[in-house]
């Protein structure tokens, strides 16, 4: 799927209505952006106990950052 929104002065955007449906999210949900250095970037649903947890761990698995590990654990 391909989606393409404007950002405005503020930084801010509106996330498609497919996109939308597509992470489920709704107003109020968060969201989790990974930015990587080729300047790719992918988004996904984040629960709230989620954002405690990658604080926690921040930059101490990255053994398990290969692309066979994000493809094994995606749909989590």
């Amino acid at each position: 799927m391909n989606a393409i929104a404007k950002i405005t002065a503020k930084g801010q955007t509106t996330i498609p209505r497919e996109v939308r449906a597509a992470l489920h999210v709704a107003p109020g949900d968060l969201i989790s952006w990974e930015v990587k250095p080729d300047g790719t970037a992918t988004v996904r649903r984040a629960q709230p106990l989620d954002i405690a947890y990658l604080h926690a761990v921040d930059g101490t698995l990255d053994e398990w950052a290969g692309e066979a590990d994000e493809e094994a654990y995606r749909d989590l």
